[in-house]
């Protein structure tokens, strides 16, 4: 690919040389000739594939030529230039061949266990089923039994007293805040990120600060800023949700801690612990 890259390039570079010797009505009659060129095989030709080095031609040449004259000499349009910007992007960023295996499934035998042992006792919630299916020398997560009762449509055991799921959170809402980093990719592939707040209850998001280079310093920073921006409403929030990232340091927590809101850590890997910000 870079062999024929280079090629292109240089072959660019003698033709433009050539064309720059030339008489101005000799380049205009040459426009006019290649433009009715490429009308004409737009009529008759199908879907025409680029190769990597003609993409990189016509994206470095997108610049040059004004947009309104785009429908006639370009064959492709602004939005299929981004198309294969965002390929590359992908390209950069996957990490499918590098990925292991993953954890085992549960066997069926397993599965069919815990949905007899839920329905047989209707009062169990799912870490009691997870105990007594260690007790039973099937070493299993709580989290495993949860999806399983989850998929077969079994929902919690019923609550004897206090509210519902849906009524603890809605009047804790209010005092919750959500913290994560976004990333977004520039033109010539580098990463910026973005650090966003995000207010459980008035679903307003705040945009702490962008930087290439996100390190404790300048999270713990960011911190500064958005507790100011707050101002008195930083007194109604009591907890802050944030996952494990090495930007978050002690520094950052005791931003908040000195306001008086607890900091609460999700668990590693687990992106619905913080579900509201990371949508």
């Amino acid at each position: 690919m870079i062999i024929s890259v280079v090629y292109l390039l240089v072959r660019c570079l003698l033709g433009c040389l050539t064309v720059l010797s030339r008489g101005q009505a000799s380049k205009d009659a040459e426009l006019l000739v290649l433009r009715h060129e490429n009308a004409v095989l737009r009529r008759q030709a199908g879907r025409v594939r680029y190769e990597p080095g003609d993409r990189l031609w016509l994206a470095a040449l997108s610049r040059l030529v004004p947009r309104r004259w785009w429908g006639e000499v370009f064959a492709v349009t602004p939005a299929t230039l981004l198309a294969w910007h965002r390929r590359l992007v992908t390209r950069k960023w996957d990490y499918a061949s590098r990925r292991g295996p993953g954890r085992p499934s549960t066997a069926a035998a397993v599965r069919k266990l815990v949905i007899r042992i839920a329905t047989e006792n209707p009062a169990w919630g799912h870490r009691r089923v997870q105990g007594e299916l260690v007790r039973l020398g099937h070493p299993i997560a709580a989290s495993t039994v949860w999806q399983i009762l989850h998929g077969a449509g079994i929902g919690p055991a019923p609550r004897r007293t206090g509210p519902t799921w849906r009524q603890f959170l809605t009047a804790q809402a209010r005092g919750i805040l959500a913290v994560d980093f976004v990333h977004v990719d520039t033109v010539l592939l580098r990463r910026v990120y973005a650090l966003i707040v995000i207010e459980h209850g008035a679903r307003r998001a705040h945009l702490a600060g962008i930087t290439a280079n996100p390190d404790g310093a300048w999270t713990t920073q960011a911190a500064r800023n958005l507790m100011m921006d707050l101002g008195q409403r930083a007194a109604t929030v009591k907890f802050l949700i944030r996952d494990r990232a090495g930007q978050f340091t002690s520094s950052f927590d005791t931003v908040f801690t000195a306001e008086g809101i607890r900091i609460l850590a999700s668990p590693p890997q687990a992106p619905r612990a913080n579900a509201i910000c990371e949508r």
